[in-house]
């Protein structure tokens, strides 16, 4: 069966980056994403560790863009199974091929911010090796991972065969990223747009054979960070774009049909500005949580090693007993001692009971109930 595209839009070849923008009719999206973003980052940086506060938003932000691809796992899960398997395991993990990739998507985004602040410039090169670990394990193995397409792809509805959107054709990919990349350094646009410009247009060029919709959404972090907009790697999008997916899809679907940038650009800032207002006030009850938390766990514990044990699970707050004891920077008799008082007072529950070699794996209950999707 031919593949149809006479109802599909095709890449806007010669027309990027735009010619123009409204500027009038883009300030006031532009000047109230630009105020909602400063704030939340503000909040960031009044923390002492920002990254015990928003870890569980990379953990949603995982479970959220992966979810948009269709591929459905829980918080609960892809936490228990981050806990099980180490950072560089190479052989693939025993679970869901779902979870798998969920977890890989957050791992990818850890692992290019970290490259990030040691110096890695944000390029095609950093783009490829986000896709290689993105689908390293699960279904899209054998889609090339950290490989640029060299067969034309498509975006439609697979099983009607009924093509949507037409992306560049491999053999003008390179020329497309060179355009994409030059617009990102150069600076011609305020951050805010040119975070909004790259993201349309990494995913008109659709350089991947798969895996595109979620490495598009991790640059968006990527490029507010780099550009100044952010002072930490840790904004998360895909909340605003799953809720308002047609628009989403649909919005950047009119840029290539009718040149629609200042339309896209308005809906993107406001995505920004929604989701800046959530992700502070998801932080602000896990500030609140925390500080709670900071004065029981020193009445239960009764230990100057109280503050670690509560920062650890904050961070990990689905564990390996073994884990806690090895990372959490307390002596091992102390940890042990810890782990048996929160669980007796319900602070932990077990997930899963120990057996033979294998520890016993807990879950810090008071957080999961406050970032669960």
């Amino acid at each position: 069966m031919e593949i149809d595209t006479s109802q599909a839009v095709f890449y806007h070849e010669g027309q990027f980056p735009p010619s123009s923008l409204d500027y009038a009719r883009i300030m006031p999206s532009l000047l109230a994403a630009t105020d909602a973003l400063a704030r939340y980052d503000q909040m960031l940086k009044s923390l002492h560790n920002s990254e015990i506060f928003l870890a569980p938003l990379r953990s949603q932000e995982a479970v959220i863009s992966s979810r948009m691809e269709g591929t459905i796992s829980t918080m609960d899960e892809i936490l228990q199974l981050d806990a099980e398997y180490e950072e560089g395991q190479d052989s693939q993990p025993e679970a869901r091929s779902e979870a798998i990739e969920t977890l890989l998507y957050r791992r990818s985004l850890y692992t290019a911010q970290r490259q990030m602040e040691q110096g890695r410039p944000l390029s095609t090169s950093l783009i490829k090796s986000i896709h290689q670990q993105l689908l390293s394990f699960g279904r899209g193995a054998h889609k090339a991972p950290g490989a640029f397409k060299n067969e034309q792809n498509y975006i439609g509805d697979r099983g009607r065969r009924q093509i949507r959107f037409v992306p560049i054709a491999p053999e003008k990919l390179e020329s497309g990223l060179d355009a994409l990349f030059s617009m990102i350094e150069t600076g011609d646009y305020p951050i805010l747009l040119r975070t909004a410009l790259a993201h349309v247009e990494f995913e008109a060029l659709h350089p991947f054979k798969d895996g595109n919709g979620r490495v598009g959404r991790m640059l968006i972090t990527l490029l507010l960070w780099n550009g100044g907009a952010i002072g930490a790697p840790h904004f998360y999008i895909s909340r605003y774009f799953e809720d308002n997916k047609d628009e989403y899809l649909a919005t950047m679907r009119a840029v290539s049909d009718t040149g629609a940038w200042d339309e896209w650009c308005i809906f993107f800032l406001q995505a920004i500005k929604e989701q800046a207002i959530y992700n502070l006030e998801t932080a602000e009850r896990v500030r609140s949580l925390y500080e709670e938390m900071k004065g029981r766990f020193s009445e239960l514990l009764a230990s100057k090693w109280s503050v670690a044990a509560l920062d650890f699970v904050f961070t990990n707050p689905v564990f390996y007993n073994s884990r806690f004891r090895k990372r959490a920077g307390i002596p091992n008799q102390t940890a042990a001692r810890f782990t048996r008082v929160l669980h007796q007072e319900g602070v932990l529950q077990t997930v899963r009971e120990g057996s033979g070699r294998r520890s016993v794996v807990y879950r810090f209950e008071p957080l999961m109930e406050l970032v669960r999707i």
